[in-house]
């Protein structure tokens, strides 16, 4: 299999881009000069300002798009080769900070993690443009529920088959980061079959979560502020962030002036 490889006199987005590889544990070569590139490179990644320095079809602009990761996916993609999929499932390990895991023909393409549940349909759209597939099946993990809820309300107007699996059966050493468990466990869910999802399900917070939420309020406040239950459902249901409930509950709290 072909290569990808490295070119960039930008030593920051150098450094960055070599980061974003090895983390995600994918081959490369560094070129220091673009005369005579070895026959194994397949896509080269560069900068946008040099791209018209290399004369091949196969290279991407690591900074023409919105993170490197999503640069770093459609080099993957065009060394890969493939125009379309037979089937392509996206796994989803539901949580405040959820996994994401897409597979494409039995391949693993990408794993991440995100910063919260609303952010899951903007990686979804982007995965179900890069990687078109006769079949795509989107596959969310059982657990957190009301996360888990919040994501499938968030990805059913996209028309996409989704399915709800036991996420009991996959299994992820604990030694591993957290980041890392999550998108793994995507990944073994992404394989799973499960029940599938006709419309949006219910987002019914028990006292339990609101409790929780609470308490999350009074630490990321360092104790000077626990959020009402009402604006501690509007972060349970994704309305708002934790942070926009603790300024909006400081607020409200501040001495109106005469």
């Amino acid at each position: 299999m072909k290569t990808l490889g490295v070119y960039t006199k930008d030593f920051s987005l150098y450094y960055d881009l070599l980061k974003a590889l090895r983390k995600r544990k994918i081959a490369y070569v560094s070129l220091s000069s673009i005369k005579n590139i070895p026959s194994k490179i397949g896509v080269i990644i560069t900068s946008h300002s040099e791209l018209h320095d290399l004369k091949s079809k196969n290279v991407i602009a690591a900074d023409a798009y919105d993170s490197l990761d999503h640069a770093i996916d459609l080099a993957m993609q065009m060394l890969i080769g493939k125009d379309i999929y037979s089937n392509v499932y996206i796994g989803i390990d539901p949580g405040e900070k959820p996994g994401i895991a897409v597979v494409g023909d039995e391949i693993l393409l990408h794993k991440s993690t995100v910063d919260n549940p609303e952010m899951v349909v903007k990686i979804v759209k982007r995965y179900l443009k890069e990687y078109p597939a006769v079949q795509t099946i989107i596959r969310v993990g059982h657990g957190s529920i009301l996360n888990r809820n919040r994501i499938i309300n968030n990805l059913i107007d996209l028309k996409v088959a989704i399915e709800i699996v036991d996420e009991t059966k996959t299994s992820v050493s604990q030694r591993m980061p957290r980041y890392e468990r999550d998108s793994e466990a995507a990944a073994s869910i992404a394989l799973l079959h499960g029940g599938l999802v006709q419309s949006k399900l219910p987002l019914e917070p028990t006292k339990g979560d609101i409790k929780n939420i609470q308490e999350k309020s009074r630490k990321l406040s360092n104790g000077k502020i626990t959020i009402s239950k009402e604006t501690a459902l509007k972060v349970l249901e994704g309305k708002i962030s934790l942070n926009e409930a603790i300024e909006i509950d400081k607020n409200n709290k501040k001495p109106k002036r005469l």
